[in-house]
């Protein structure tokens, strides 16, 4: 792996190194909303490079950075995207003297993170989550049904997936109220209505589409990587008593559209190319549709904690992108195999990365293995589900020789329910 040196001082560990270069949407001190990028504890003003002809070769339009979503770029597509994505390489790298030598550019272009509000970096038309880890459908099964049986038939032959609520996917840093609805106890005759008691995290990443296709048209599993500009962390927030009342026949409503929180910088496909891995084997054998060639799955770590109102956090899970049994290029490729259209800045989550051991499993249900086994907490307090006051923190990163690719983090408070 070529280790690319910055001129920005960059601590080793820092998510954000010259081989990442991510994208996202800030608003500065003065309320200014402009797109950006990052390097070790700075935000790129790329509307500032665009503005000085940094990119005057790139024949990209005027008011590409000054949007207030990075759909419009996206939407340039990856070859294009990806020309920009190196030329901000190339302005950082230690023998460009072009920003370097320059104070006054230096200055306006590099913002320190603390002085900046992240937003959402996209708008979202539509969400999909798809349920691709083999070890948490499995756990889920087990518990909720045979354990011999812990997978539904279709389990293997498709990537199984539902479409979401788009609007009410948010930043990381905007807290979330505890969810009201119908819940029925087991043992219960009717139901009854109130907050969650069983509100969870599912730790995922979301691809991001950035092209538009008519319907009518699919997407193979050979094309697919060029629709996809990157990833995020995606909390898949979900009210599991809600959700178990409710679910039949139609899937997850309530117990799942009233919140899902995303991390605020896109991490490109290209800057992870370096840390691609070979997937799960697939038995049965798939349809030829969904047959993939090369390398698919990613190695990404993925870590969760919970901080309580006032106290320690704790990290209760470590998982890893690598695990998922259905990689990108199945799931878009199923999704569209019928003649489903995609649009720029559409969301597809994972569904929840559970890991092969417990401590890797990738939400509260299997952690504390449906309220049997709860986790303890470094106040002395215990943990089946997540706590009003709770803060749920993800963070992931790829890492291989000495190169480090990080997605930051997504942070999210649980407030009392109305």
């Amino acid at each position: 792996m070529n280790n690319k040196q910055s001129w920005v001082e960059i601590d080793p560990k820092a998510d954000f190194s010259i081989h990442n270069i991510p994208f996202g949407i800030y608003k500065n001190t003065v309320g200014k909303i402009s797109a950006g990028s990052a390097i070790g504890n700075y935000v790129i003003d790329l509307n500032y490079l665009h503005a000085e002809f940094f990119f005057s070769d790139l024949e990209i339009p005027d008011d590409i950075f000054s949007q207030l979503t990075l759909n419009s770029f996206i939407g340039l597509g990856r070859k294009k995207t990806g020309a920009v994505r190196n030329r901000i390489i190339d302005l950082f790298s230690l023998n460009n003297p072009e920003i370097q030598e320059n104070a006054e550019h230096k200055t306006a272009c590099l913002i320190p993170m603390a002085d900046v509000e992240m937003l959402m970096p996209v708008h979202v038309p539509n969400y999909t989550d798809f349920y691709s880890s083999i070890e948490h459908a499995t756990n889920v099964g087990t518990m909720f049904r045979d354990p011999e049986n812990a997978l539904f038939p279709n389990w293997k032959h498709l990537p199984v997936g539902y479409h979401g609520r788009a609007s009410s996917i948010i930043v990381s840093g905007q807290d979330i109220k505890r969810p009201s609805g119908q819940t029925k106890a087991p043992d219960a005759a009717t139901p009854s209505f109130g907050p969650t008691k069983r509100l969870d995290f599912e730790l995922e990443l979301s691809f991001i589409t950035c092209k538009e296709t008519p319907m009518g048209t699919s997407i193979s599993t050979e094309e697919a990587e060029e629709a996809i500009f990157g990833f995020v962390l995606f909390n898949d927030w979900s009210a599991r008593d809600i959700q178990v009342w409710e679910y039949v026949p139609l899937g997850p409503f309530l117990g799942k559209n009233f919140a899902s929180s995303i991390s605020p910088w896109i991490i490109t496909l290209d800057s992870l190319q370096e840390f691609r891995v070979a997937g799960p084997d697939q038995d049965p054998e798939v349809f030829p549709y969904l047959k993939t060639v090369g390398l698919k799955n990613f190695d990404i770590n993925l870590e969760v904690s919970i901080k309580p109102e006032g106290g320690e956090a704790l990290t209760v899970s470590r998982s890893n992108f690598k695990y998922m049994y259905w990689n990108i290029c199945q799931q878009l490729a199923h999704h569209t195999v019928n003649g489903c259209n995609i649009e720029v800045g559409d969301m597809y989550a994972s569904g929840t990365i559970s890991g092969p051991t417990p401590d890797a499993y990738g939400s509260m249900l299997e952690l504390a293995w449906k309220g049997t086994k709860p986790i303890q907490m470094p106040d002395g307090s215990s943990r089946s589900f997540i706590n009003d006051g709770d803060t749920v923190k993800m963070k992931g990163y790829a890492e291989k020789d000495g190169v480090r690719v990080g997605f930051g983090e997504v942070s999210t408070k649980v407030l009392l329910a109305d």
